[in-house]
């Protein structure tokens, strides 16, 4: 099944799982390429590299699993080009969004992982395929997507205020979903309007 995916999202689990791998061995790679606040450790590279690392093997896995899940539909949907260029722009948002929030907050903490374009795809495809089913692992609940990423939303937006699930960056995943509705709603103003017979 893994060989059928379209070729950017296979490549993108593919990427994260290598520098995983080699994260296991160079551990040192956190230090010049995780996204660190504005200030001495920061790198202009650091708002693309954070996104293919991973704090541990369950936070990849489950970046994968939505990466497997939401990508695969998404790029067929969208074609290669536009998937990728949609997916940048959220990891590019996340990280935006994670900056404002550390240089706010005086954070001297970094921030990894794949977890702002995934919040982007969710979102993506909760707008473009609504009630198509999706069912938690835990609970194991069916519901609609665009109920399921409203709630998710909403979830992320209430612990990122009151800093609940500290170590987790809420603010980067909801900076993800921002930056992928602003690539929508500029593709849709794009879109050739039809002439009236009028």
């Amino acid at each position: 099944m893994f060989a059928l995916l379209p070729p950017v999202t296979r490549a993108l689990i593919l990427a994260n799982a290598a520098v995983f791998l080699l994260q296991s061995f160079l551990p040192g790679l956190l230090i010049p390429f995780a996204l660190w606040p504005l200030g001495p450790y920061f790198a202009p590279w650091q708002v693309v590299t954070y996104a293919f690392l991973h704090g541990s093997l369950v936070h990849l896995f489950f970046n994968m699993l939505a990466l497997f899940m939401f990508g695969r539909e998404l790029e067929d949907y969208w074609g290669s080009r536009r998937f990728i260029v949609y997916y940048m722009a959220s990891v590019l948002a996340a990280a935006a969004a994670q900056l404002a929030v550390t240089a706010a907050t005086h954070s001297i903490y970094p921030t990894v992982g794949a977890s702002g374009g995934v919040f982007g795809l969710l979102l993506a495809f909760a707008i473009h395929f609504p009630h198509q089913r999706i069912t938690l692992l835990f609970p194991p609940i069916p519901m609609p997507a665009w109920l399921f990423v409203t709630l998710y939303g909403a979830l992320e937006l209430v612990l990122g205020v009151t800093g609940t699930q500290a170590g987790v960056a809420h603010f980067a995943h909801l900076g993800g979903m921002a930056g992928g509705a602003l690539v929508i709603l500029y593709w849709r103003s794009r879109r050739p309007r039809r002439r009236s017979p009028w």
